[in-house]
Parts: structure tokens; sequence; C-alpha cells
């Protein structure tokens, strides 16, 4: 459990500043940051899915769920992938990660999406229902260091399992892999 004082709730457009500077500061990198605004700009952003942690009126961590394309056997459909998670260094350990990926799972579960696939530490996402994606015949693309196990999915109420195919990134997340 994230400590007293720490609340989860969606962003707001004047937490943007606060957001882009928790995220540069957990990633060491501003990359991840423009990520998180060209995710923002884009037709795929989901905003009840963009959420915040906020501890003492300060915003302490930040997750986002924006659609992805998933191409199956009954053509394409859009999928909520979870990327990226981000909790400031100063406040890392003490459950606020957690608290961020069951709310915006559970956002997304309220709002109707059937599963939420992200790339992510099998350890750190598995103790919060996240499952290995192949299991369910979802494939994602990893990058060469990443572990088969890291392409994980939650599925939610309103899973079907002929929810099947690959998944193909958002043209934001193209742009970031290319730095």
């Amino acid at each position: 459990m994230p400590r007293a004082g720490v609340t989860c709730r969606a962003e707001r457009s004047d937490d943007h500043r606060a957001i882009a500077d928790v995220v540069a500061a957990a990633f060491g990198s501003r990359a991840e940051a423009e990520l998180v605004e060209n995710i923002r700009e884009s037709e795929y952003f989901i905003p009840q899915l963009s959420v915040v942690a906020e501890s003492d009126g300060r915003i302490v961590g930040h997750v986002m769920i924006s659609h992805a394309t998933l191409q199956g056997p009954h053509g394409e459909r859009p999928v909520a992938m979870l990327s990226p998670l981000a909790v400031d260094p100063d406040f890392r350990r003490r459950g606020i990660g957690s608290s961020l990926v069951r709310s915006v799972t559970a956002e997304a579960d309220a709002l109707g999406e059937p599963l939420v696939v992200l790339e992510g530490s099998p350890r750190f996402y598995g103790r919060l229902g996240f499952e290995h994606s192949l299991l369910y015949g979802i494939e994602i693309t990893l990058p060469s260091w990443a572990p088969p196990e890291a392409a994980q999915v939650i599925r939610l109420s309103n899973w079907s399992p002929s929810i099947r195919g690959r998944v193909r990134y958002p043209p934001a997340f193209e742009a970031f892999a290319e730095h």
C-alpha cells in the first residue's frame, strides 16, 4: 500500500510539467517525458487513463494507458497498453507504482477495455495480476535485451479468448524507439 497521504487521480493539464519532471527523474532521461507528451498529443491518448500519484500537493508518480493496435485473425482493433510507469526516485519502494497500476487498470476495466498489455518486469507486474502474453495469444515485439516474459497482459472483465494477435505500437513509441 502507498504511504498515508498519497492519492491517485486522473491527470489535469496543470500537472503536465510536474509529470514531465517525475518521468525524466524516474528514467534519468528526458526522452521518456517526451514520449508521454507525444502520446498525450496523439489520437491514441485516453485522458481518463493518464493517472498521477500525489503526495502533499506534489506529483510523485505517473502512469498512462493509451491505445495500440492489435492485428489479429479478425482484423485490427484497439488494445489498451500501459506505458510508461514512473515514480519519483525519492518515493520508490512505498507502493506508489503498484497503486498507480491498480488504479489505472481498474479505470480501464470500468471503461470496458478487455485487457491491458505492456512490456515490463515480470516480477513486479506479475504481483499485480499480469501474465505472459503468449498464454493468451498476444504477441509483443520486445527489445533484444528484454526476456520473453516481459511481454505481459492482464485480462479484464470484458476479456474474450477471441482477442488475439500481434501488438503494433502507435507512432509515438516508434519514434521513441529510434532514440
